[in-house]
């Protein structure tokens, strides 16, 4: 929005759900409504912002010319005990390369999945790996969709793997390796899955599903039993929350985090509510989201190739700080995995297959000592600032 001379004023609509890429626009002089059209559905959106002077005159003048009609469900925070490593852990003033290795066998790394901390699994666009830290294949997974270039794979806290093989189908792979099970078959042609999560938690499956002809996203949770127990798909007013969701996790206070292929990251509650999207730092800024994980201090971290970075963002979708900057590490920062035994970062490349392991916070003790000896290995080299 700008004034009659030209000097910007805000930002109407960032990326509004139901519509995420807004291409038409028309003014109605009676009703003073605004008409949005998208350019990737046939969507029509009508959005109310001007008011009557004497409605305008009782607002807070910094959100009078605000839309009214996009509404977030408050969230309240509920009082927990910190547990644990939340209590000894706190972030570090830089961030540190731990290790980095690459890996044979695949061409990109779209997604990794931690299995312990010196085994992985690794996808590009046509295989699936398992490689320990020398970079080294033990295990290949044949039938790994061909399609998808997100979060295709998950792991269990008993080193199961989860992925979609080429018929849609959610696999299981036993911790052995010697016996898949098909999980959640493809009964629906009009929904695929794109992405999958194991909850540590509550040990549901969160898989984010895509519709091909119309472009649509949804997540849907899984129990044990392979049962549906819940779909997330729109917010309070009615409209799609995703285009495409790419990559899913969630946050140690039960939100669903995802990243989507709209330049967004989504977040709602457990039961599905909408908390705030992210659109880039600032908002609105532009952000083409891919891999993403949270810690165990609760912040979100995502991988955006617009610019090579990875965003820091606080529970509550605040930016903090561009974790990692594009820098000799790395080229393309694409797949993010959170090791919760070592509270390590492990970061993939898009275009080359190599892996990088950050440590970005530390123990309260050994901050506040020097001399205090690092059980977890010789830190190879020192990369950006923590907070920047």
């Amino acid at each position: 929005m700008l004034d009659k001379d030209g000097h910007f004023l805000s930002h109407l609509l960032i990326r509004p759900p139901g519509i995420f890429t807004p291409h038409s626009l028309s003014y109605h002089t009676n009703t003073h409504r605004l008409w949005v059209g998208s350019v990737y559905n046939t969507k029509l959106c009508v959005y109310r912002y001007i008011a009557r002077h004497d409605t305008l005159s009782d607002m807070n003048p910094a959100s009078a010319g605000v839309m009214e009609s996009l509404s977030v469900v408050p969230y309240k925070e509920t009082k927990k005990h910190l547990q644990g490593d939340e209590r000894l852990l706190k972030l570090m003033s830089t961030i540190e390369l731990f290790n980095f290795f690459t890996r044979q066998g695949v061409d990109g790394c779209y997604h990794i999945s931690c299995v312990i901390s010196n085994l992985f699994w690794v996808s590009d666009a046509d295989n699936l790996i398992l490689a320990d830290t020398t970079g080294f294949p033990l295990h290949h997974v044949d039938d790994l969709c061909r399609d998808l270039y997100g979060g295709s794979h998950t792991v269990t806290s008993e080193s199961e793997l989860f992925y979609i093989d080429r018929n849609y189908n959610i696999n299981k792979l036993s911790k052995n390796m010697k016996t898949t099970t098909t999980i959640i078959e493809k009964k629906d042609s009009t929904w695929l899955p794109g992405c999958v999560y194991w909850s540590p938690s509550t040990r549901d499956l969160l898989v984010g599903m895509f519709r091909e002809k119309i472009l649509s996203g949804k997540v849907n949770r899984f129990n044990q039993s392979g049962q549906q127990t819940l779909t997330i798909q729109h917010d309070s007013t009615g409209l799609e929350l995703y285009r495409y969701p790419n990559y899913i996790t969630e946050n140690n206070n039960g939100d669903v985090v995802v990243s989507d292929s709209d330049g967004a990251i989504v977040v709602t509650d457990r039961e599905g509510r909408h908390r705030f999207s992210y659109t880039g730092h600032p908002s609105g800024s532009g952000l083409d989201p891919r891999g993403i994980c949270t810690d165990v201090l609760s912040h979100i971290l995502v991988c955006d190739v617009t610019d090579d970075t990875v965003h820091m963002l606080d529970k509550d979708g605040h930016f903090l700080s561009y974790l990692l900057t594009k820098s000799q590490d790395i080229d393309i920062p694409c797949s993010l995995s959170y090791d919760v035994n070592t509270h390590r970062l492990w970061v993939g490349s898009w275009y080359n297959n190599k892996v990088c392991v950050y440590r970005f916070t530390d123990r309260h003790d050994a901050l506040t000592d020097e001399h205090i000896d690092r059980s977890d290995g010789e830190v190879f080299s020192c990369s950006s600032p923590a907070f920047k």
